[in-house]
């Protein structure tokens, strides 16, 4: 057995601690699921055992019978039975092992799509505060350990404590003196386990933690960015010493981990070998005085060796358990996570939407709660003054967009604009006052209907690590290659896509890397056309094209668009001068309105912002 089995969990981390009994219920409500598994499970450890002692009775009988009487016949049919009890737990290994398996690996499912289905759906606010390799972890190694924790611990504790059991009723049926001195031995086990136990943990805590940051440095350095700043500052060589020291503290942790727990095992060996040794000592004595048959003393040797390494893994059961529960409750800790932002129970669906949006009164500041734990966040948590720190981002907002029109929001730099079209799709809540879609407060509506009548085409448009068509199948997954290529060629993107390796299939890359960024630009357009919603927001989506392809694009949105509400927050001149209305936003709230015209011979804020884009467009490139 595994010296880290033996020794258990992390008595430091759970000293002091009890079970919560929320925790047990809630993890027994999840292994009530698998009940008829359970009890196969724990039915195959129980014959498992019981079968596990026969053979020592087997090699007492032949002993104590059989040869002293001379009957071959009898050695034989012992000797099959000894075979056939072999097989049969062979056979019953199996279905232990399909029981343990099945139990194990549907809990991580039912755990796993829980935990994603859940985090997907929190808040925009939740993700920009957590860091994304505690989530992962979450999700893999905090899942498989409450896996463990019902199919590995569980499993080890209740095998434990049957093989104790069986085995020490045999012994005390055979011999009951035996079995005490045995027991005499168990503080020689126990003693040398905790202490070996508690640094072995602590070199393990060590491990971990040396493991993550090497983690963290694959992770953000081998992905497109990070392997492309360390090319252009030229910091391979200290990449690779950073690296190396790190990855050298796991291997001399793991050098030490490995010899203390040799030299353990080595200590438990023969500590197991001097209590089989006074057995056969005692037992012997006893034998030649004629109170206990040679092939008692035999099975009684066999058996000691069954009762010290169960007798330890009960002693740290407590401890196994407690270590087991945290698995559970890191991943309950997610699941518990409050999202702010659900459909309300009487939402109803938004259908054949026009397009007209209103916002009367609309005031918004970020929440001072991302309501990620604590220790999913990259910060910690919000500090006591969280309000002071999230003031106002947009005040008294008001407008009126009537089916059809196009809107352009125009302003500094942080005057709300991107921060007002996000809460159209209730990617955040408003804070007071009200938007509505159509005559129905955004609250009011499903998630689903409100988002499918909306698409959205952002400044840095992501693509995921996938085929050109997967791409822009996700906006609509059940479209033909026919309106896949329409859609495409309306968003002038389409021979730079029939120019690809394999066309449609052609693999994107990490974040579309291999794209430029007006290709992914008009990508993204084209995936907005495939999803052909009511409303169209076009955060700068034309930022990143050059003046020939922007044309193009232009061309294809004012047809794209016709019949469609259209809000645009663009520095290009096209783009503002063809609005219908332009917004004009400082600060957070609206501070001029009007056409292109108007606005211009008021001689305010936006002819200012529209004399520095003249400038800009006509500087050379």
């Amino acid at each position: 057995m595994h010296p880290h089995m033996v020794i258990g969990g992390d008595n430091d981390g759970v000293k002091g601690k009890s079970l919560d009994r929320s925790t047990v219920r809630r993890v027994l409500a999840y292994a009530d699921r698998y009940r008829s598994m359970l009890l196969g499970f724990i039915a195959t450890l129980l014959v498992s055992s019981l079968l596990s002692i026969v053979p020592a009775l087997l090699v007492r009988q032949i002993i104590d019978e059989a040869i002293p009487a001379s009957n071959r016949a009898q050695v034989n049919s012992l000797a099959l039975v000894m075979v056939g009890l072999a097989l049969a737990s062979g056979v019953i290994s199996l279905f232990e092992r399909w029981f343990s398996a099945r139990i194990g690996e549907s809990l991580i499912y039912d755990l796993r799509v829980q935990l994603f289905d859940h985090v997907q759906r929190m808040p925009i606010g939740f993700f920009t505060r957590t860091q994304t390799g505690a989530l992962i972890s979450r999700m893999n190694n905090d899942v498989i350990g409450a896996q463990r924790a019902l199919t590995g611990t569980l499993g080890q504790v209740i095998s434990n404590a049957i093989v104790l059991a069986t085995t020490l009723v045999a012994m005390f049926i055979l011999e009951w003196r035996l079995p005490l001195l045995a027991l005499a031995l168990l503080p020689f086990f126990l003693l040398p386990t905790k202490r070996v136990g508690r640094v072995l943990q602590a070199l393990t805590r060590e491990q971990m933690e040396h493991n993550a940051a090497m983690n963290t440095t694959m992770t953000e350095r081998l992905n497109v960015a990070g392997a492309m700043l360390v090319k252009l500052f030229g910091r391979h060589d200290d990449e690779r010493d950073g690296f190396g020291e790190r990855a050298g503290a796991v291997r001399d942790l793991g050098i030490r981990s490995a010899m203390y727990g040799r030299g353990f095992t080595i200590g438990l060996t023969i500590v197991g070998a001097l209590g089989t040794a006074v057995i056969y000592w005692v037992g012997g004595r006893l034998a030649i005085s004629g109170s206990i048959s040679v092939g008692t003393v035999v099975a009684m040797g066999l058996y000691v060796t069954r009762i010290y390494l169960p007798l330890t893994g009960l002693t740290n059961a407590r401890v196994d358990i407690m270590t087991a529960m945290v698995s559970f409750e890191r991943v309950f800790e997610v699941l518990d996570t409050h999202n702010p932002i659900t459909d309300a129970p009487d939402a109803v669906e938004l259908v054949s939407p026009t397009g007209h949006i209103t916002a009367s009164g609309l005031s918004f500041a970020y929440p001072t709660d991302s309501n990620a734990p604590a220790s999913l966040e990259a910060g910690g948590a919000p500090s006591a003054n969280a309000q002071a720190d999230n003031p106002l981002v947009l005040t008294n907002i008001n407008f009126d967009i009537q089916p059809g029109q196009t809107i352009a929001l125009v302003g500094p730099s942080g005057a709300g604009k991107s921060t007002l079209i996000s809460l159209l799709p209730r990617l955040y809540d408003v804070s007071s006052g009200s938007l509505t879609v159509d005559g129905h407060n955004v609250r009011s509506l499903t998630q689903a209907s409100l988002r499918a009548a909306i698409g959205v085409v952002s400044q840095d448009p992501h693509l995921f690590h996938d085929s050109v068509g997967a791409n822009l199948r996700f906006a609509r997954p059940s479209a033909t290659e026919g309106q896949v290529r329409d859609a495409c060629r309306a968003a002038q993107i389409l021979d730079v896509i029939d120019a690809l390796p394999d066309g449609l299939d052609t693999i994107v890359g990490e974040r579309g890397y291999r794209l430029s960024g007006g290709e992914k630009q008009r990508l993204s357009i084209a995936r907005m056309l495939l999803k052909d919603p009511a409303v169209v927001v076009l955060d700068e989506a034309t930022s990143h094209l050059d003046s020939e392809n922007e044309s193009l694009v232009q061309q294809a949105l004012a047809t794209a668009l016709d019949g469609r509400t259209a809000i645009v927050i663009a520095h290009r001149l096209s783009t503002i001068t063809a609005a219908d209305v332009i917004l004009v936003l400082e600060h957070g709230q609206i501070v001029e309105r009007g056409t292109h015209t108007d606005l211009l011979a008021t001689g305010g804020l936006y002819s200012e912002l529209y004399q520095t884009l003249i400038r800009g467009e006509a500087s050379p490139a």
